[in-house]
């Protein structure tokens, strides 16, 4: 039998990470993409970064630290190798970020008469402008903060922007110069907007601001050199939940402490002088590889504001309103219509309105005795869980799984869950060791002396404002195998019993990777016996080794995979004789693509299967998930269209190579093919197809010329 464990065959996950990241900054360069949106992807990659510096390199650190040498079970790399790795590819990359800011889209904003300006550049109505907003509302904000033996370096937030102060004191002789910082306030917008001739708008940041007036800190003190930086610290939850007796306290403790993690990443202004990078370096105790230099404005993901300035609609993109549902054309109540049938929702082509609306109306409607429903990232203002407190309000049984764990969202999530308890909800802060990811929701409704179970089940979060921009799928169904399934399944969340033997669905941790691997082998024996074989999977990521050799082997038999990775993927394709049968392709455009599909030949009757799980190890141990099959054989029609276009886009689509590099894949026509926008055409056209049906009048014949 074939070894798959080596090495070369599998790809590093934080490198991939990595390479999907350049992915996004291909679109921050694209020049057919509108301006101010290309700026939406450099803060989307800033952001990134943030996360990934925040929680994996922290993570290899802390394993650097604790002595740990043993290789990681794919790529074979040691702790201390991934960091290396990881510390090269990050330079590279994000000083290519800043390239693409500084060189390719500043002189267009330019062009458009936008500028960002430094304090020498201001006319003398700007600096006077400048000048009073400082003494009036950013001065008494600011608090300078003097280093010294009397002072020691203070505890600078995560991800807070900084002003690094070399002063001098002509009055008293010192060994060397003075150190202070001075914190540029988060609760100030990041960038001002001047006084600006006709037709431009300019700008000028809020730390430029400060330095241009550092003076006024200082009084009495010469001024030797003013730099930004930012320091990225250690951002993940550390929780003992079985030594936990609440839950929700320890969480509310550990978020505090996220703030004041170990330092993970230095960046600093490339004008910072080597002596004020040295001092710094040494009193955060960070190795030189850790400082990255950048020519520009340090935490670019401020642009994510910026994009957001009125009067710029011309350098975004069109809006694309979410349209009606197809499955739902001439439905007026939402329990009528999935009684008659299952009913699939495309987001965010198809609007998210009849997700809310299924929650809305069954907190008012007095047939419906429960809902029950999981939560992992939901809203500020959620309208799904203001209808749950509605619902307990009127006296409803409402019990809600809401994840206290999902990273940073846990403050949100907390305010909800004290919320939905105060209200009389039955909330469950998840699993003791497992983060809740599951998608679902269940209304028990009385009807005709019998209980019918409604069921909405997703790939995606009960998120109004994500599900605008989210790829996903989510799927209503009243048949009674759906409803055993969900009832079993929040009972076991409840209570204390071991895994049901489900109807239709799996589940992790318990049974998902078991299915998945049952379902690739049969493609594999299915090939080998001369049977139609074939597998074709969209997820977020591919990391579990497992399912990775499971693949290889199917490959190795003849089933032909087809694979749409958006993000991270440590298998590699192309390899001959291990997995030349597949084919890996992400896409990367204006909707971030997040649903999870699955489609099996299964000898020429296909199955197709929706899941809140990618194809990772911690969705498959560490998580509790959902896999669900899509049975009605139109609905299969259009997932099994969907996953088509998205094989054949040529417009936002880069394919995998086996050196673990991505080529964006080449038109095959003049009007290469976007598949989100050819979701969205279709969405619409199929809705103007069905008001053109409504406005057409009924005609009645003519029975008798005496009429």
């Amino acid at each position: 039998m074939k070894d798959f464990s080596i090495p070369d065959y599998y790809i590093n996950r934080e490198l991939s990470w990595i390479a999907f990241n350049e992915r996004v900054l291909a679109e921050a360069a694209n020049e057919n993409n509108p301006l101010f949106e290309r700026l939406k992807f450099i803060a989307i990659a800033s952001s990134n970064f943030d996360e990934f510096f925040m929680v994996r390199v922290a993570g290899l650190k802390d394993q650097v630290k604790a002595g740990l040498t043993k290789p990681d079970n794919k790529s074979g790399m040691t702790p201390l190798e991934q960091l290396r790795a990881v510390w090269e590819r990050t330079h590279e990359v994000m000083q290519t970020m800043f390239a693409i800011l500084r060189e390719q889209i500043t002189p267009e904003l330019r062009k458009a008469g936008i500028r960002f300006l430094k304090a020498k550049q201001l006319n003398e109505e700007q600096d006077d402008f400048v000048h009073s907003f400082f003494h009036h509302h950013l001065y008494p904000v600011l608090t300078p903060m003097a280093v010294d033996a009397s002072h020691p370096f203070p505890m600078l937030l995560n991800k807070s922007l900084n002003l690094a102060v070399l002063l001098e004191d002509d009055d008293i002789d010192s060994e060397g110069p003075l150190f202070a910082v001075v914190q540029v306030p988060s609760v100030v917008p990041r960038f001002l907007e001047l006084p600006s001739p006709e037709g431009e708008a300019h700008f000028i940041l809020l730390e430029d601001v400060i330095s241009e007036h550092m003076d006024s800190l200082f009084r009495g003190y010469n001024i030797l050199e003013t730099s930004p930086f930012r320091i990225t610290r250690n951002a993940d939850l550390t929780i003992d939940e079985d030594e936990t007796e609440d839950l929700l306290e320890a969480i509310e403790l550990e978020l505090k402490k996220r703030k004041m993690g170990e330092p993970s990443r230095l960046a600093v202004d490339t004008s910072m002088s080597d002596f004020l990078q040295e001092t710094l370096l040494d009193w955060l105790e960070l190795e030189k590889s850790e400082i990255y230099r950048f020519d520009g404005p340090l935490d670019p993901a401020f642009f994510f504001r910026f994009h957001g300035l009125e009067g710029y609609d011309h350098l975004r993109f069109e809006p694309l309103s979410p349209q009606q549902p197809l499955d739902l054309f001439g439905e007026g109540d939402v329990f009528a219509a999935i009684e008659k049938k299952d009913l699939l929702l495309h987001h965010p082509y198809e609007s998210f309105d009849p997700v809310i609306r299924f929650v809305q109306e069954a907190a008012e409607d007095p047939k419906v005795m429960a809902i029950k429903q999981t939560l992992y990232r939901v809203s500020g203002d959620s309208p799904i869980v203001n209808a749950l407190l509605k619902a307990a309000d009127n006296g409803k049984q409402v019990t809600v799984l809401l994840e206290l764990k999902a990273r940073f969202d846990e403050e949100n999530n907390i305010v909800w869950a004290k919320k939905l308890e105060n209200a009389g909800c039955h909330v469950i802060y998840g699993l003791a060791g497992l983060k809740t990811h599951s998608k679902i929701t269940l209304v028990v409704r009385a009807e005709d002396d019998r209980l019918r179970r409604y069921v909405h089940l997703s790939t995606g979060n009960y998120n109004d404002k994500t599900a605008g921009i989210y790829t996903d799928i989510g799927m209503f169904t009243a048949r009674e195998e759906f409803g055993d399934d969900a009832t079993h399944f929040f009972n076991h969340l409840s209570g204390y019993s071991n895994p049901p033997a489900w109807k239709v669905i799996s589940t992790a941790p318990t049974g998902l990777r078991e299915t998945f691997l049952s379902l690739i082998k049969r493609e594999m024996e299915n090939s080998l016996a001369g049977k139609p074989a074939f597998i074709v999977a969209k997820m977020n990521s591919l990391t579990d080794k497992e399912i990775i050799e499971a693949l290889y082997r199917a490959s190795c038999a003849g089933v032909k995979i087809d694979l749409i990775v958006r993000g991270i993927c440590c298998l590699r394709p192309g390899i001959s004789e291990v997995s030349e049968h597949i084919r890996v392709i992400s896409i990367v455009g204006r909707n971030l693509e997040h649903s999870r599909i699955f489609h099996f030949c299964n000898g020429g009757d296909p199955q197709i299967y929706l899941s809140s799980a990618d194809w990772m190890t911690r969705n498959m141990m560490a998580r509790v998930e959902i896999l669900f099959p899509v049975v009605q054989r139109d609905l299969r029609r259009r997932i099994t269209h969907l996953l088509a276009t998205m094989l054949q886009d040529d417009d936002k689509a880069h394919q995998l190579m086996p050196d673990g590099s991505y080529v964006r894949v080449q038109p095959k026509t003049t009007f290469p093919l976007n598949s989100q926008i050819s979701f969205w055409e279709e969405a619409f056209l199929q809705n103007q197809k069905r008001d053109l049906e409504l406005a057409i009048p009924h005609m009645k014949p003519i029975t008798s010329l005496l009429q």
